[in-house]
C-alpha cells in the first residue's frame, strides 16, 4: 500500500509543479467511451469526462506516449458496479516501465468500484399457490446461451436446491469405483426421476477430496447408482457421505433456488423478510474476471501492473458433461483473477468475494509478485493458488519469489470443499506471512506437489506470523492447518498461531508433514484444540520441531506414522500440555527420531506424572530406549491455560530448560502502515 500511495503522491506533485505529466485516465459508471477519460467528472457541456469501461481505458493506456509511460499510467475507477461482458485482459504491452512507474489500476480515492462478472436478475413474480416462491424468466437460459450455478440475493450466497438440507446419506459399503463410477445406495435415498432429469448432481466427500458428477443410472433392484465418469483412483472412502444438488424437488426450504435450463425459469423460495420485487439478485455470467498473461513463445512477461483498492465479485464455476473428480486441494480449479507470466505485479487492498473458484492464481511463469492486504471471502474454492502441478525447467516458465502477506481469507470451499486457503504447488522462495486464514473445510497453507523423495522446486518458503483457525469444520479428513509434501530444504514454518482444526473421520492436525516432507524447520508455533494431534508426520526426513507449544489437542498430542531407516525428525525444546487423549499416537516403534529437552504435562484432575505413558512405555522405559533423557514431566506454568493464554510465568520449568517465550502480538493481519 505504501508503494501505491507513493505513486499517487508523486503523480499529484508532478501535476502541481508542472513536471512532465503522467497519464491519468478515469472510468465511471456514467462515463462514455467516446470521451478522453482524462477528467474525473463529466464536463458541463457533456463533451468530455470519464470513460465508461475499463477495457476502453486499457486501450487508451496502450496508446500513451513513451514519455507518459515513463512516468507511469494510472487508471482510476470511480465508485459503482461495472458489469463485465468478458474478462479484463492485460498482456506484455500493458506493462509498466518500472516498479515506481507501473500501470496502476486503482479505486478513485475514497470510492469503491466493483468489477462484476454477474448480471442482475429482474422481472420476479410470485408463484401461484406457493407462498414465498418467486419466479423469473430468463430468455438466455431458455435459448441455451447462459447457464449459471450460483445465485446471490442482497449480497448473500443462496443454496442451489439440495437434499438433504442437513447431514448426508451414505454410500453403502465401498467407495464409488469403476468407469463410469458406481456405488451402492440405501433404498429411498435416490430417485429414478433424477436420472431422467439429466442435470441432477451427486456430490461425494472422499477423505481429502470430493467428486461432483451427474446421476446417470439407477438399478433399483440391486440398489446401484451410476455416475457420469470415473473417480480418481487415489481417493477412496468406504461408507462415504454424499448429497444431491440441482434436483427440482430438492427446492424445499427458504433460501434455496432452482434453475430450469429447459424453460429458462429461475425459481427461488424467499427467506423471511425478503421482498423479491425490490431485492438485488445477481447471477454470474463469467468464470474469470481478469487475466494477466505474458507471451511465453516470445518470453515477454506482463510486468509492473498494480491492482489497488478494487472489488472483484460474482464469478461462476463450471461442470462439463462428465463431471468432476478432485485429486487433492481442488487442484483442477483455477483462479478468477488468473495470472501467467506476470512478473513483479501487485494485488493490494482488494476485495475478492462471491466467487466460484480460487480467488487468485499466480501460475506458470509468475515471479516476484506481491499479494498484500486483500480480503478473500465467500469463495467456491480457496483463496490464493501459487504455481503449477508441473515443475518447469525453463527459467521464464518457473514460479517463485512471491510475497503474500496481511490477507484475510475466509468462508471458502463452498463449492469445492478441498480447496486450500493458500495453495503452493511447484513454487519456492515465497514468503507467506501475517495472513488470517479461517473457516475453510481443508488446509489453510499447503506447500508442495511432489510425493516422496524426488527433487522439487518447492523449497525455501517461509510461513510465519499467520493466524490459522476453524479449519476442516468436520467436512473432510486427512488435513492440517499447515500441510507439506516432499523435499523442502530451507522451508521455515514459524511463529504461527493455529487452533480449532477438526476433520470428519480422521486427521485434523495443526502441523502436518506428509509424504516425503524433508528438511523443514518448524519453530515457535502455538498449536491447540486440534482433533487428532497438534503435530503429525506421515513420513519424511530430518525435519526440526523446536520451541513449539502443543496444547489441548484431543485424540493425541503428537503422531508419527511410517517407520523408515533414516531419522524422521528432531523434536526438542517443546511444551506439550493436554487434558484428553494420549501423549503419543500412532507408530513410535523403532528409534529413528530424536526427541529430548521437552516439557510434558497431563492437566487432567488427579493425573499422576508417574503414570504418564510414552507410546505405552513409562518415562524410565522410554529413556532406556534413548528418548527424552533431559525432558521434564511438569506443569509448564502458563499464565492462564484455560483462557488459552500460553505465556510462561517466571517460575516456569520450561524456561530453565531453555524454552524461549513466543510472542504472538505480531500474528495475523497488520494495520496498513506496518506492512512490509
Amino acid at each position: 500500500m505504501r508503494r501505491t500511495l507513493s505513486i499517487l503522491m508523486t503523480l499529484s506533485a508532478g501535476l502541481s509543479l508542472g513536471m512532465a505529466k503522467p497519464l491519468v485516465l478515469h472510468v465511471a459508471p456514467n462515463g462514455n467511451d467516446n470521451w478522453s477519460g482524462q477528467v474525473a467528472d463529466a464536463s458541463p457541456d457533456g463533451k468530455d469526462g470519464p470513460l465508461a469501461t475499463l477495457k476502453a481505458a486499457i486501450a487508451a493506456a496502450r496508446k500513451a506516449s513513451p514519455e507518459a509511460k515513463s512516468h507511469g499510467v494510472s487508471i482510476l475507477l470511480r465508485g459503482g458496479t461495472y458489469e463485465l461482458a468478458e474478462p479484463v485482459q492485460l498482456g506484455p504491452e500493458d506493462s509498466g516501465q518500472r516498479p515506481d512507474a507501473p500501470l496502476l489500476i486503482a479505486a478513485y480515492p475514497g470510492e469503491t468500484p466493483v468489477l462484476s462478472g454477474g448480471r442482475h436478475i429482474t422481472g420476479w413474480r410470485e408463484v401461484a399457490g406457493k407462498p414465498g416462491w418467486w419466479g423469473a424468466e430468463i430468455p438466455e437460459v431458455h435459448s441455451g446461451q447462459w447457464l449459471f450455478r450460483q445465485l446471490f440475493v442482497n449480497g448473500e450466497r443462496r443454496q442451489r436446491a439440495r437434499t438433504p438440507n442437513q447431514g448426508f446419506p451414505r454410500v453403502q459399503g465401498a467407495s464409488p469405483e469403476g468407469n463410469p463410477a458406481q456405488f451402492k445406495f440405501k433404498a429411498g435415498d435416490l430417485k429414478r426421476e433424477w436420472v431422467a432429469d439429466g442435470a441432477v448432481e451427486v456430490v461425494a466427500l472422499l477423505a481429502w477430496a470430493d467428486l461432483r458428477m451427474y446421476l446417470r443410472g439407477l438399478d433399483e433392484t440391486n440398489l446401484v447408482a451410476t455416475l457420469s465418469a470415473a473417480p480418481q483412483r487415489s481417493n477412496k472412502e468406504g461408507n462415504a457421505r454424499y448429497y444431491i444438488e440441482n434436483a427440482p424437488d430438492a427446492l424445499d426450504m427458504p433460501g434455496e433456488w432452482y434453475l430450469n435450463r429447459k424453460t429458462g425459469v429461475l425459481t427461488y423460495w424467499a427467506k423471511a423478510g425478503e421482498d423479491m420485487a425490490h431485492a438485488e439478485v445477481v447471477a454470474p455470467r463469467l468464470q474469470t474476471l481478469l487475466r494477466l498473461e505474458g507471451d511465453f513463445a516470445a518470453e515477454k512477461a506482463v510486468k509492473h501492473v498494480v491492482l489497488h483498492g478494487l472489488a472483484f465479485a460474482y464469478s461462476d464455476w463450471k461442470l462439463d458433461e462428465r463431471g468432476y473428480a478432485d485429486t487433492q486441494a481442488a487442484v483442477g480449479v483455477r483462479g478468477d483473477i488468473f495470472a501467467a507470466g506476470a512478473v513483479e505485479c501487485v494485488v493490494e487492498n482488494c476485495a475478492l468475494t462471491h466467487l466460484g473458484n480460487y480467488g487468485l492464481e499466480l501460475g506458470r511463469g509468475c515471479q516476484n509478485d506481491r499479494v498484500v492486504g486483500n480480503e478473500f471471502c465467500d469463495l467456491g474454492g480457496g483463496g490464493i493458488r501459487v504455481g503449477e502441478p508441473r515443475a518447469r525447467q525453463a527459467a521464464f516458465d518457473q514460479n517463485h519469489g512471491h510475497t503474500i502477506t496481511d490477507n484475510d481469507i475466509h468462508q471458502g470451499g463452498l463449492v469445492y470443499p478441498p480447496a486450500g486457503g493458500i495453495f503452493v504447488l511447484q513454487s519456492g522462495g515465497n514468503r507467506i506471512a501475517h495472513n488470517h486464514v479461517h473457516h475453510l473445510y481443508y488446509t489453510a497453507v499447503s506447500l508442495g506437489w511432489t510425493w516422496g523423495y524426488r527433487e522439487s522446486p518447492c523449497r525455501e518458503n517461509i510461513v510465519e506470523f499467520n493466524h490459522l483457525h476453524d479449519l476442516g469444520q468436520g467436512m473432510l479428513s486427512d488435513m492440517g492447518a499447515v500441510y507439506t509434501l516432499g523435499l523442502q530444504p530451507g522451508t521455515i514454518i514459524r511463529n504461527n498461531l493455529i487452533h480449532d482444526v477438526c476433520a470428519d473421520n480422521y486427521g485434523g492436525w495443526g502441523l502436518y508433514t506428509d509424504e516425503g516432507s524433508t528438511g523443514i524447520l518448524l519453530e515457535n508455533n502455538v498449536v491447540y484444540r486440534c482433533k487428532d494431534a497438534g503435530f503429525h508426520q506421515h513420513y519424511g526426513r530430518d525435519n526440526i520441531l523446536r520451541n513449539n507449544i502443543f496444547a489441548f489437542n484431543q485424540k493425541s498430542q503428537l503422531m508419527r506414522t511410517r517407520e523408515e531407516a533414516h531419522n524422521s525428525f528432531f523434536f526438542t525444546n517443546n511444551i506439550v500440555y493436554f487434558d484428553s487423549g494420549e501423549l503419543l499416537g500412532s507408530n513410535w516403534r523403532k528409534e529413528n527420531y530424536v526427541i529430548d529437552g521437552n516439557v510434558y504435562f497431563d492437566a487432567r484432575p488427579g493425573a499422576d506424572a508417574a503414570a504418564l505413558r510414552f507410546s505405552g512405555a513409562t518415562l524410565q522405559q522410554w529413556r532406556e530406549r534413548g528418548h527424552d533423557l533431559n525432558s521434564l514431566v511438569a506443569d509448564p506454568r502458563f499464565v492462564a491455560p484455560g483462557w488459552y493464554d500460553f505465556r510462561l510465568r517466571d517460575d516456569s520449568p520450561a524456561l530453565k530448560l531453555g524454552f524461549q517465550p513466543i510472542d504472538l502480538s505480531q500474528v495475523g493481519v497488520r494495520p496498513p502502515g506496518f506492512r512490509r
